[in-house]
């Protein structure tokens, strides 16, 4: 997996010819939940705190399109209550507490509302989600509590999802930019048969700045 997304990256952030590349990092504060339903039946969540941090970069594409795809590392988790009995975590357990380390690969398109210097912008699009590690705390029904780190295989949960991202920002003149973004979990981190289905759901702000701009000026004057 690390090689993946090490191969991704490079990819990703390798520059493109004849157009002009922005490289930008981003950080922000995050609000993190669940949609975890057991059965068909959707149990009770309670929002965690997160962040994220990564780097991202800003191709044109069309006239106010851009293609912006981004590798970030994502702090998420979900306090869920449960009146349906599963496995993971525990068929007694009534309840769990869960924090996961992620890093996700986003391909995403931006579009810039003005082509002035400052300008509203939109960004949407898919993310591949890689659950890097994890941990989880919940009670089981005699009021004993287990603490224990997140358990990856095909009987349990699951390294990797997906996810759709839609973001709303601002951009400066001076490349400082800010964004407010939803994201909405397609698959579930879960692979037991029988057990719950567990999509993420993240609220974030973010904050970040565009270092440097690369522009490829082609002459197309007819040479003797």
């Amino acid at each position: 997996m690390k090689k993946l997304i090490a191969a991704s990256a490079l990819i990703l952030f390798t520059v493109v010819g004849s157009a002009q590349v922005q490289f930008g990092i981003f950080a922000g504060p995050q609000m993190t939940s669940s949609k975890y339903t057991v059965r068909g039946e959707k149990q009770s969540n309670k929002y965690k705190y997160g962040f994220q941090a990564g780097a991202s970069l800003k191709v044109p594409f069309d006239n106010q399109l851009y293609f912006s795809p981004a590798l970030f590392y994502s702090l998420k988790g979900y306090k869920v209550t449960l009146n349906q009995r599963a496995f993971p975590p525990d068929t007694n357990a009534v309840d769990n507490n869960t924090t996961w380390h992620t890093a996700e690969l986003a391909f995403m398109l931006q579009y810039d509302f003005s082509k002035e210097a400052n300008h509203f912008f939109l960004k949407l699009g898919p993310s591949l989600d890689f659950q890097l590690s994890g941990t989880e705390k919940f009670t089981l029904e005699d009021n004993s509590t287990v603490n224990q780190k997140i358990v990856f295989d095909f009987t349990r949960y699951g390294r990797y999802a997906a996810n759709a991202i839609i973001q709303l920002g601002y951009e400066t003149s001076s490349g400082f930019f800010v964004f407010g973004q939803y994201s909405h979990g397609l698959g579930s981190v879960n692979n037991a048969d029988l057990g719950p289905r567990i999509r993420h759901r993240i609220i974030n702000l973010s904050m970040g700045m565009y270092f440097s701009r690369k522009k490829i000026v082609i002459d197309t004057r007819n040479k003797e």
